[in-house]
């Protein structure tokens, strides 16, 4: 046994080829793998959305990490300001009456990730958390264009407002009632991505628009 395997022996529920072996380890994927799936099972924790966008990445990454365009693909995100905060900006999510939603962009140009930091009613905690990545299909698909992909994590405030309090009426409903819709709603909205950022590109429009209001600088 190797040095490797030896510290691994241990540690319970760990499969790997070594053991049990090929064929119990082939036997506990098909048991694994059905061809309906509970919603919760599948989009409980977590929620990924993936697109193929015949658009190159680093027009599609460019438009992502500049804040404003949130305005353009998002179903309800609307007329971001300055917060007073450097690189934190406040709109409207116009999916419930009078409600700000606090967002702040982290993008990382060598990897062409591009993270929302969010959070409804308040600044000081964003904690909705909008992970997104775009890949270069010709390296996955042997193709032009990209493939983005989009996590969201069920962070617990999504089950409990943390902030009753600065909520702007007592029956607003929260968030994290939307939970199940995220797929769905995420999905449309990736659609409106794919849709902006394939007819700009094919009808050989600048992909970026001047920003009146930008969340990230």
């Amino acid at each position: 046994m190797s040095d490797e395997s030896s510290t691994l022996a241990d540690i319970p529920g760990l499969m790997r080829i070594e053991n049990p072996g090929k064929d119990e380890l082939t036997a506990h994927c098909v048991e694994l793998t059905h061809s309906v799936y509970p919603h919760h099972q599948v989009y409980g924790q977590y929620c990924t959305i993936h697109e193929y966008v015949d658009c190159p990445p680093e027009p599609a990454y460019d438009y992502l990490r500049q804040g404003h365009h949130l305005e353009e693909w998002t179903c309800s995100l609307r007329d971001f300001t300055p917060s007073g905060t450097p690189g934190l900006w406040v709109g409207r999510d116009r999916l419930e009456d009078d409600t700000r939603i606090y967002c702040k962009v982290v993008a990382n140009p060598e990897a062409m990730t591009v993270d929302y930091h969010c959070s409804w009613d308040q600044g000081d905690k964003l904690w909705m958390i909008y992970l997104m990545r775009v890949v270069p299909a010709r390296l996955v698909l042997d193709r032009p264009g990209s493939v983005i992909t989009w996590t969201n994590c069920r962070h617990p405030y999504y089950d409990a407002n943390p902030d009753p309090g600065l909520a702007p009426r007592a029956d607003r409903p929260w968030v994290g009632d939307y939970w199940d819709l995220f797929y769905a709603g995420h999905t449309v909205e990736m659609n409106n991505l794919k849709a902006i950022l394939e007819h700009r590109h094919r009808n050989g429009q600048p992909v970026n628009t001047a920003p009146t209001r930008t969340v990230a600088r």
